[in-house]
């Protein structure tokens, strides 16, 4: 993924109010085969898209479970990675099957974090009856994971909250659309994050993006800079949107691309509730 944005009100005062919302973008190569989230298998249980790459099968960007477990993961800009590095998608579909709660999986791989290319993982146990979690941990940052206080939150291909001005630019146009999450339908709300998660106006210019991806970056700088990246064979096809409510309703939403054409686009919504 390239960006994600989400608040985190684990205890929301309204019983319309949302205590999760999560809106994020995948970023990738048209062409690279993947699956369009669904549920895994007949139990119905784990729910993501699938990177179908050859050798990286079966990882993924975003998943949650109907226990609750929550992941995502983004990569960390750097202008030359290493290919023989393990794969970083087994780090979000490790933590969704994995019995560990998020901070001790976040501490887990913590520990092998120097095997990875740079990677972003937000690890998430959301629990309608003790109360949700979420840890983050960065292996070009901090060398322990933390817990995230309640809040507004913005992650792309740096650090937490770096202050990218595509990713505070986001932030800004998220935080506007939350703030009237209360006086929206649900539909409402998923429509006008789609929005903003498909802004294509490019935030420049950024020194913090070219000073950490070099002459890697400056080509495609111009598109790169935009929440929404739209490049020749390159950008943005996946929009997702997860809502948790008070009650421990998921809805989540995926607008993802059709054979690598920008212009053919497939909506897909799943609901359920959380299991206490």
């Amino acid at each position: 993924m390239c960006i994600l944005l989400f608040k985190f009100d684990p205890r929301p005062v309204s019983k319309n109010a949302y205590r999760l919302i999560l809106a994020a973008n995948r970023d990738e190569f048209y062409h690279r085969p993947s699956k369009s989230a669904d549920f895994w298998d007949s139990s119905n249980e784990i729910l993501s898209g699938l990177d179908m790459e050859e050798g990286k099968e079966g990882g993924t960007w975003l998943g949650i479970s109907k226990k609750g477990k929550m992941a995502a993961l983004t990569n960390y800009m750097q202008p030359k990675i290493d290919k023989n590095a393990k794969a970083r998608g087994a780090l979000v579909t490790n933590f969704l099957t994995s019995d560990l709660d998020s901070f001790s999986y976040l501490r887990k791989v913590a520990l092998e974090g120097h095997l990875y290319n740079g990677f972003n993982l937000i690890a998430a146990d959301l629990n309608t009856t003790k109360g949700d979690v979420i840890c983050y941990y960065g292996n070009k940052g901090e060398p322990e994971p933390i817990f995230l206080n309640p809040g507004v939150y913005g992650l792309s291909n740096s650090l937490l909250d770096t202050p990218w001005k595509k990713l505070q630019y986001g932030k800004q146009l998220f935080t506007d659309v939350i703030k009237q999450s209360q006086d929206l339908t649900k539909e409402d709300l998923v429509k006008e994050l789609i929005k903003v998660m498909n802004n294509q106006e490019p935030q420049l210019p950024d020194p913090a993006i070219e000073d950490q991806g070099k002459d890697y970056i400056r080509p495609i700088l111009n598109k790169y800079a935009a929440v929404c990246v739209r490049g020749p064979g390159y950008g943005t096809r996946t929009n997702t949107v997860i809502l948790v409510d008070a009650e421990g309703q998921v809805t989540f939403t995926e607008r993802t691309m059709l054979d690598a054409d920008i212009s053919q686009w497939k909506t897909s919504t799943y609901q359920f509730k959380l299991q206490t």
